[in-house]
């Protein structure tokens, strides 16, 4: 197995006791790709619990105006929304204008290793962001139309949706001219209308004043923290788990949410919980290519996340995440013997063109 790991890459395999029994290069500080978003996940369970719960406020100003304010809530997508606009039918009638309030994080609140691509793992944060800032879209008898059944196509999205000069797709929306958290706001004035409640139509950014605004109405997001993590596992969100590490470093740091705060609140649980000796990080998703960690500072990860296992990916024995990059494939988790014992693994192939497939195949058959 060591053959199969070059001078730029490393492999680390540990027994159920966490005694290391495969090692090399080992304390190579190296790219992680995904696999860093298991600290990033682990760093938000010590400090926001399995059981967080993201919200977003509402409020009515003395003009009648409905102001929403987002607090980083990572799923808020159409059948949330939907749903919130149900609960406000309830309580409201008729209202002004949309006021979007994202001071909750500051802006513009830019990503190392985020591009401006139509890739949805180039989606930016926000503190009131709806569907992941992405539209998927398709073209229907030469109309486009919504290529999600629960989505609505709106108007606020379509000239951007022409210029993809695309069939079908998706487009990434931007902080520019705060796209995505105007968007956010016509999507809540779509599923409100729906809901039976009159708007003005206007959509405008604004501020929440706390001590003459009126709040309506709190939604407790139906999502723990457990739910998020594994699904930002499953599907390796980058923009999702970005958002947990802001709202972590607000935990720790207070608000308003940055980037910095968030590094900085992971960073320190790493060097002074779990005793990581190489790590370097510039943002929580490893999307970065500065970002920095050894295959032993990842086992020790892998020892404080193993009770959390059960919210990766699971293949055969496998519980596992994988991470990668242009010319960095990274793969780390835990492999159960067919006794039942489970071991962890850490494999970081820096080196372009190789794969980590080949060298877990290889574990799992040495292991047994």
């Amino acid at each position: 197995i060591k053959r199969s790991v070059g001078s730029h890459d490393a492999i680390l395999v540990a027994d159920p006791s966490n005694n290391v029994i495969i090692s090399k290069n080992s304390d190579h500080p190296l790219i992680p790709a995904s696999i860093l978003k298991l600290l990033t996940s682990q760093a938000a369970i010590h400090h926001l619990g399995l059981d967080y719960r993201f919200v977003t406020e509402f409020y009515i100003d003395s003009k009648n105006n409905l102001k929403i304010k987002g607090y980083g809530d990572p799923l808020l997508v159409s059948e949330v929304i939907s749903d919130i606009a149900r609960q406000l039918a309830g309580r409201l009638d008729t209202v002004n204008d949309i006021v979007v309030d994202d001071s909750y994080f500051v802006q513009p609140l830019e990503i190392p290793g985020v591009s401006n691509s139509t890739e949805p793992y180039d989606a930016p944060n926000g503190a009131l962001c709806a569907n992941f800032n992405t539209v998927y879209f398709k073209k229907e008898n030469g109309v486009y139309v919504s290529a999600e059944s629960q989505t609505p196509l709106l108007p606020f999205a379509l000239n951007r949706v022409k210029r993809s000069n695309l069939d079908r797709g998706r487009i990434v929306l931007s902080h520019n001219e705060n796209e995505c958290t105007l968007y956010a706001g016509h999507l809540f004035d779509y599923f409100l209308r729906k809901e039976g409640i009159n708007t003005g139509g206007n959509i405008v950014i604004g501020r929440v004043q706390a001590g003459t605004d009126r709040l309506v109405y709190r939604y407790t997001s139906r999502y723990s923290l457990e739910d998020i993590i594994s699904k930002l596992l499953d599907h390796s969100n980058n923009y999702t788990t970005n958002q947990v590490l802001i709202a972590t470093g607000i935990n720790v740091y207070g608000p308003p949410g940055n980037l910095a705060k968030g590094v900085r609140a992971v960073t320190a649980y790493a060097k002074n919980i779990l005793q990581l000796k190489t790590i370097y990080l510039t943002e929580g998703s490893g999307i970065s290519r500065s970002n920095r960690l050894s295959a032993r500072d990842m086992h020790k990860v892998l020892i404080g996340f193993k009770s959390y296992r059960y919210l990766m990916r699971v293949n055969g024995r496998q519980y596992y995440k994988t991470g990668t990059l242009h010319g960095i494939n990274t793969r780390a988790g835990y492999l159960k013997r067919t006794d039942g014992e489970v071991y962890s693994f850490v494999v970081m192939i820096n080196t372009p063109g190789k794969s980590t497939n080949r060298i877990v195949e290889k574990l799992l058959k040495v292991l047994d």
